[in-house]
């Protein structure tokens, strides 16, 4: 969920069986969803688990890009963990940005928001992104795939977490300029036992 989804009614989310979401907090270094710490106090309130994500900016640092989500995402007991979102944007779909250079600084910001919230961060990726960047690295960590089309099998054989089956949910609940959102399912217990709520700070 984000900015574009305008004003959302997190209650009316819960009642149609959503029982997760994910909110996005920030991009890159500098940028901040407008709608973030109303969505963030919403969405605890409804009863969802609920965590934030991180739009990953191939143009500047992850220590930076650590620190914006920081100042961001303010934790509490239950909420699941940081999501950072790696995929290929604008000009980077035909000059992707080298592997090396990537793993750098995707590094150093999963290593501080782990040290930060004490849970280790869930990496989002589209299929092209996760054969480039992340196949046959980052053990340990969670993977959230998109696929749109099939039931995801990763390149490198891992198993997924997550899985975006969609971008063209429709619920009651919102009302803003993007009329779709996307809809995820969990590899894992109904009580998240994953992601138990005391493991928060």
């Amino acid at each position: 969920m984000s900015v574009y989804q305008g004003e959302i009614d997190w209650q009316a989310l819960a009642r149609q069986g959503v029982s997760f979401a994910f909110i996005k907090a920030t991009e890159g270094s500098g940028s901040q969803d407008p709608n973030f710490r109303q969505n963030w106090q919403q969405a605890r309130q409804s009863g969802l688990r609920a965590g934030a994500y991180h739009f990953f900016s191939f143009e500047s640092g992850g220590d930076t890009q650590a620190e914006n989500f920081i100042r961001a995402v303010e934790p509490f007991d239950g909420m699941l963990p940081p999501v950072v979102d790696v995929e290929l944007y604008g000009s980077k779909k035909l000059h992707p940005p080298a592997r090396e250079e990537v793993t750098e600084q995707l590094t150093l910001l999963l290593k501080r928001l782990e040290e930060h919230y004490g849970m280790r961060p869930v990496l989002y990726a589209t299929g092209s992104a996760y054969g480039r960047y992340l196949a046959g690295g980052y053990e340990g960590y969670d993977i959230w795939i998109r696929n749109v089309y099939f039931t995801p099998r990763l390149k490198d054989g891992r198993d997924w977490t997550f899985w975006q089956y969609t971008d063209r949910g429709q619920l009651d609940g919102y009302a803003g300029e993007e009329p779709y959102i996307d809809l995820n399912v969990f590899n894992g217990t109904e009580e998240f036992a994953a992601y138990p709520e005391s493991q928060t700070r």
